[in-house]
């Protein structure tokens, strides 16, 4: 495997939440030196003084090849390649605030995951809309399976990194690859970005089940009858299947939904043991982007008429107040059907 880091690569990371951390601290220790956006001056003071993020991913020693910055312009200007890390509602605002700043011929990584609530975009759709002046073959996407907490801590992983472009996917599968950070390239954009964004919406409801302790059979029914609801949306939206099947698709949801580092998961269960949503999320200073796309998701698939009623259920959990015990009774009640259509 060739993973030899080009010196000569100018890298700036824009978020510093504990992916933009995990995956910074990734490049930093590979060997590349880098410039990285810290949106919060205190965590950009504090990273800066003791090299690490004591709030969004305390107890781990940073590289010293990081550079933390609040000025984004400074970050993004005059790079080879852009990762940007940033909670997807926010997506739109962070790129405008770069477009006048990064060059057409940088490569931009998106590694957040979520669908616009107005636009019902993915976060390359978002960047298409912002950057204007960017190529669209220098754009890709990376997801996977992937705590932020384990890929510091070097535990293998693996992931998948797309673009329309194979030969910037394969650039950025060998920027991003190491001996335990391993990277498969691909060229199924929204196939890679709608199996990480739906399937923090299919986690909540995993944690739901696990909050009611309904038990084991139920997680893996949920589990499975949420992938069929990710296909579903990705056929109609020109997603490739096999993409789907494989590591941003299956792989991301059993991690995300069984995982528990998962705050989306963590959010679901507090609500299946009995807590309001806004008293969840008052307490957290990290996003679970579930929440969000949950309405992304409910409002797509009525605009492009796909049934996904695990999706639906958990729209109306989130956003009507409606009884988690009731959504799963309405879940199971439904009109008996062949399992594949």
């Amino acid at each position: 495997m060739n993973t030899d880091v080009d010196q000569d690569l100018k890298i700036g990371v824009v978020g510093a939440g504990s992916w933009g951390t995990a995956l910074a601290n990734l490049l930093g220790c590979k060997g590349y030196q880098l410039d990285w956006w810290v949106y919060e001056t205190d965590v950009c003071r504090q990273i800066a003084k003791q090299h690490e993020n004591k709030v969004y991913l305390p107890g781990i020693t940073l590289s010293p090849n990081l550079r933390p910055s609040n000025d984004l312009a400074a970050v993004v200007s005059g790079k080879d390649l852009v990762l940007v890390v940033v909670p997807s509602h926010v997506m739109r605002e962070t790129t405008q605030r770069m477009a006048q700043a990064i060059g057409s011929e940088t490569m931009v990584v998106s590694a957040s995951k979520g669908i616009e609530n107005k636009t019902h975009l993915t976060m390359s759709g978002v960047i298409r809309e912002t950057l204007t002046s960017l190529a669209d073959d220098r754009l890709a996407v990376i997801s996977g399976p992937s705590f932020a907490r384990e890929v510091v801590r070097k535990a293998p992983t693996v992931v998948t990194v797309a673009s329309r472009s194979l030969a910037t996917a394969e650039k950025v599968q060998h920027v991003f690859a190491t001996s335990y950070f391993r990277v498969y390239s691909n060229q199924d954009m929204m196939g890679v970005e709608l199996g990480g964004a739906v399937k923090n919406v299919i986690a909540i409801a995993a944690g739901v089940i696990d909050g009611l302790g309904l038990g084991l059979n139920t997680r893996a029914a949920l589990i499975t009858r949420g992938l069929v609801e990710i296909q579903r949306l990705g056929k109609r939206l020109g997603a490739d299947q096999r993409t789907l099947a494989g590591i941003a698709g299956v792989g991301d949801l059993i991690l995300t939904c069984t995982g528990d580092l998962s705050r989306n998961h963590t959010v679901g269960k507090k609500i299946g043991e009995g807590l309001k949503l806004d008293d969840i999320l008052s307490e957290m200073r990290m996003v679970a982007e579930g929440v969000k796309t949950a309405k992304s998701v409910y409002n797509l698939s009525r605009e492009v008429d796909v049934e996904m009623p695990i999706c639906r259920e958990m729209y109306r959990i989130l956003y009507e107040e409606a009884s988690p015990q009731e959504a799963v009774y309405r879940l199971m009640t439904r009109d008996l059907k062949h399992e594949l259509e």
